[in-house]
């Protein structure tokens, strides 16, 4: 994703605004556009500057965050942060993204900006890459986001309209096309072999001009990405 979502953090408490913020630092497709101490600032903030998503603690001295939400564009996005489970249900009245109880852990917070892009940048899409410099990606299996990490892939196949791919935990099978999440996987770590197939670099046993071994699986390199995959596998000799 070329543009970047652009965020403001909005809490009274120091500590609470420097963990949001170094949760967004590790994901590249966000920028933070600034932090505030109450909803004051933050309204100035946001007729100053353009914004697609707020962090917004809910209890606050002064005007409420459920408040604020309440007085700002409905284009403005909010997923609620607070210590206090009871607000739950007057923020998902607001339509809220999503309601992130503190203390506020990493994957709980990418899974929230799951929500917001799959909702509101690419809703058909059963991926989502939540860090440019992740080694995991969260698939879309039963309704509900899985985590598979790189490491663990071995191997991935084309069947149609899904995807089989192998894990050293076993099989996941997914509703996508092969193009969209070959472009999801970091090309240092996975290799197209064939229009049906992409390789773990780092599970490959042996390979020939025809053919790439993980294990005792046997896939096929196909004649038009045959010299891209010897030109990629011959920088290891």
């Amino acid at each position: 994703m070329s543009y970047k979502i652009k965020c403001i953090i909005v809490d009274d408490e120091p500590v609470a605004l420097d963990i949001l913020e170094n949760h967004l630092r590790k994901i590249d497709t966000m920028e933070l556009v600034g932090r505030c101490n109450n909803a004051t600032e933050a309204f100035n903030l946001i007729n100053s500057q353009k914004t697609d998503l707020i962090f917004l603690d809910i209890n606050m001295p002064g005007v409420s965050g459920i408040s604020f939400a309440k007085s700002i564009s409905k284009d403005i996005k909010i997923i609620f942060t607070t210590a206090y489970r009871e607000y739950a249900i007057d923020g998902f009245d607001l339509h809220a993204v999503d309601y992130l109880l503190k203390p506020i852990s990493f994957n709980r917070f990418l899974d929230a900006i799951g929500n917001f892009q799959r909702t509101y940048i690419n809703p058909d899409s059963s991926i989502i890459i939540e860090q440019e410099t992740a080694d995991f990606i969260f698939v879309k299996i039963d309704r509900k986001m899985h985590k598979i990490n790189f490491s663990s892939m071995l191997w991935i196949e084309s069947l149609s309209d899904y995807l089989k791919i192998e894990t050293s935990e076993g099989t996941k099978v997914i509703r996508e096309n092969i193009s969209a999440i070959e472009k999801k996987l970091p090309d240092s770590k996975f290799l197209r072999i064939h229009r049906s197939y992409i390789v773990s670099l780092d599970k490959i046993d042996s390979y020939s001009n025809e053919e790439v071994i993980i294990g005792n699986k046997s896939l096929p390199i196909s004649r038009s990405y045959r010299e891209q995959v010897i030109k990629k596998l011959g920088k290891f000799q």
